[in-house]
């Protein structure tokens, strides 16, 4: 028996469009982070990067459960000292929604080059409007709760 795994033009990768309309932040970001690593495809290898592209839209509209909206904080070292800076949940949220939605799913994904490459595959926008039509992206459906 011999292994076979598929190559990097083997892989037919499909573009979906995920409307964040009413979505739980977590529940969506796990959900999109299992397409682009590429464990809905049925040829899903481990150490290839097998996933699909997924446009989010409607980032503005993705809402938080719990007390996380109030207690949530957003913290990166610059590097320098006394450079911690820290950003709450709600202000992040009104100033770039879209931010809060991408680190949540790239946060999904593994910390090496794969999961970079991954990542590149995302691509989160505030409203309704995207500019991948060029690409024919097909509706996903994320179950609400």
């Amino acid at each position: 028996m011999v292994t076979r795994f598929p190559s990097g033009q083997e892989i037919a990768r499909k573009w979906y469009v995920v409307d964040g309309s009413g979505q739980t932040l977590g529940r969506l970001a796990s959900r999109v982070a299992r397409i682009l690593a590429g464990k809905e495809n049925p040829k899903y290898t481990p150490f290839l990067d097998t996933g699909d592209h997924v446009i989010v839209i409607n980032a503005e509209k993705v809402r938080v459960t719990g007390m996380k909206s109030e207690q949530k904080v957003y913290r990166h070292y610059t590097g320098y000292p006394g450079g911690l800076r820290e950003e709450d949940f709600r202000k992040r949220f009104d100033r770039k929604p879209q931010l809060v939605v991408q680190e949540a799913i790239l946060g999904m994904l593994p910390k090496t080059k794969l999961g970079r490459a991954m990542g590149k595959k995302l691509k989160v926008y505030k409203g309704q409007e995207h500019i991948h039509q060029a690409q024919k992206p097909e509706p996903l459906a994320v179950p609400a709760r």
